[in-house]
């Protein structure tokens, strides 16, 4: 906070492009969403309402025709079905369930898109990780500088030079190490970018290519010291190669360091079942060197891929069987989050990313996919319940307001009757609102055990208002 001065800020975004702005916009559309498991109760309440008719009807002809009871207690048999049948609760069970579940997780930085997405979660048997930016954290550094056949600080100088046309992340990691070495920059003419292999631009009328191994290895006849660039991506480092048309120049390593949380997330999802893989351009051996640093097995990392190819690899995962997540932030991830059964996409990535995920993980925090997923969880399982407390209380409830049980001495009148069907939509809500006692990682015994408890207490009410009706 500036107590002391003053200073100039230009606000890049006002109004509904505000940050603020846009997750209150996602979390007001996800509360107002529908799940695909309300049009299931939409079905059930559409045949429920006419069958319900028909059994008060049933019920007044039976009491009144077939069994001599007086018009009055016929009466009072159907209107007692029709009160204690009122669908509400049904209605209740999904809203009231997804607005708590998309209010607790933006909470905890965590944008859920609709009830469509809380279903999905169930299915998702296979998470995939984007490395750079999601895993690691995407601000990678230049460790060394090796010069073969020019000095160290012409390697840097040239390379940097190059880049200043670059958007690529490792651009920016030359160029902070130019600056901090305080190498004058040229000017790069000609400047071609292979998306995924490298950089060609002409500098003082020479031609220089920057970029992996293979793509030096294509596009130049110069030989490189293999040893030492598998010596560096051992390490789990980004080796950059700088080659003119006749020899490699030289190289420089990079470095990016995984999150804070990384390794715990990808435990706990293996921990939920889940299989987790990496997909990374790094060429194998620093993507398995990233890997083994994180958790995931050698055999689950999908290396050496182009940008516009992840696409194609979670698409050849779901055609193997699996539902898969894919965890992303880039631009060129936009893809991948759209074909995968579940996008979930970091939120201090591109925007487009942001535009394509289902779920907005608004922190970046790795372990904000292992609570994104647990959440789903737990909101789509109070949606199940609500589901069932709805339709039992009505199953309990007709038979007793239709006076099936009265020789036993349970029977419902009809303000009794509007009493437990006010309860049974309570019950609904009260049990909703157990998802706010969720705490990532932590077993919330109580809420488990809260629906049993609720369901031996609500059946206790209705016959101790049926004994009650017999009184009356």
């Amino acid at each position: 906070i500036n107590k002391t001065g003053s200073f100039e800020f230009v606000a890049t975004r006002v109004g509904k492009d505000t940050v603020l702005a846009r997750i209150a916009h996602l979390v007001a559309e996800a509360q107002n969403s529908k799940a695909p498991i309300q049009d299931l109760a939409d079905r059930i309440a559409a045949v429920f309402v006419p069958v319900v008719l028909s059994v008060a009807l049933v019920t007044f002809l039976v009491w009144y025709f077939l069994l001599g009871a007086s018009l009055s207690f016929s009466l009072l048999a159907m209107v007692s079905v029709i009160v204690i049948a009122c669908p509400c609760a049904l209605g209740l069970a999904t809203p009231t369930a997804l607005m708590v579940g998309t209010g607790k997780g933006a909470e905890y930085g965590i944008l859920i898109k609709g009830g469509e997405v809380l279903e999905k979660v169930g299915d998702i048997d296979l998470v995939v990780f984007d490395k750079t930016g999601t895993l690691t954290q995407g601000k990678p550094r230049v460790t060394e500088v090796v010069g073969l056949r020019r000095p160290e600080k012409e390697v840097l100088r040239i390379a940097a030079t190059l880049e200043q046309s670059s958007e690529h992340p490792l651009a920016e990691a030359i160029l902070e190490k130019a600056r901090e070495e305080g190498v004058v920059l040229g000017e790069a003419e000609g400047f071609r970018a292979f998306p995924g292999k490298g950089i060609v631009g002409r500098i003082d009328r020479e031609e220089y290519y920057l970029g992996s191994a293979s793509f030096i290895a294509e596009s130049t006849k110069g030989a490189f010291q293999e040893e030492v660039v598998r010596r560096f991506e051992e390490e789990g480092k980004t080796v950059v190669l700088l080659s003119n048309a006749r020899e490699v120049l030289g190289l420089l390593a990079v470095a990016d360091t995984l999150k804070t949380g990384a390794r715990e997330a990808v435990q706990k999802l293996k921990n939920l079942g889940l299989l987790v893989y990496m997909v990374t351009g790094d060429n194998p051996r620093v993507a398995r060197a990233i890997a083994r640093e994180v958790g995931i097995a050698e055999d689950h990392v999908i290396a050496g891929v182009l940008p516009e190819d992840k696409a194609r690899e979670v698409q050849k995962l779901q055609r193997n069987g699996h539902k898969v997540a894919f965890v992303g932030d880039g631009v060129n991830d936009a893809p991948a989050l759209a074909v995968a059964d579940l996008g979930i996409a970091v939120g201090q990535g591109a925007d487009v990313a942001l535009e394509t995920g289902e779920i907005v993980l608004v922190r970046g925090d790795p372990q904000d996919v292992v609570i994104a997923l647990e959440l789903s969880r737990k909101t789509m399982g109070k949606i199940r319940q609500n589901l069932f407390f709805a339709l039992f209380y009505n199953l309990l409830g007709i038979p007793i307001a239709a006076q099936v049980f009265s020789g036993f001495g349970l029977s419902l009148r009809p303000e009794l009757a509007g009493l437990a069907m006010a309860l049974s939509s309570v019950s609904v809500v009260t049990n909703s609102l157990l998802l706010r006692g969720f705490r990532p990682g932590k077993r919330d015994v109580f809420s488990q055990l809260a629906p049993v408890l609720m369901a031996a207490f609500f059946v206790f009410l209705f016959l101790s208002f049926a004994r009650l009706s017999v009184t009356m």
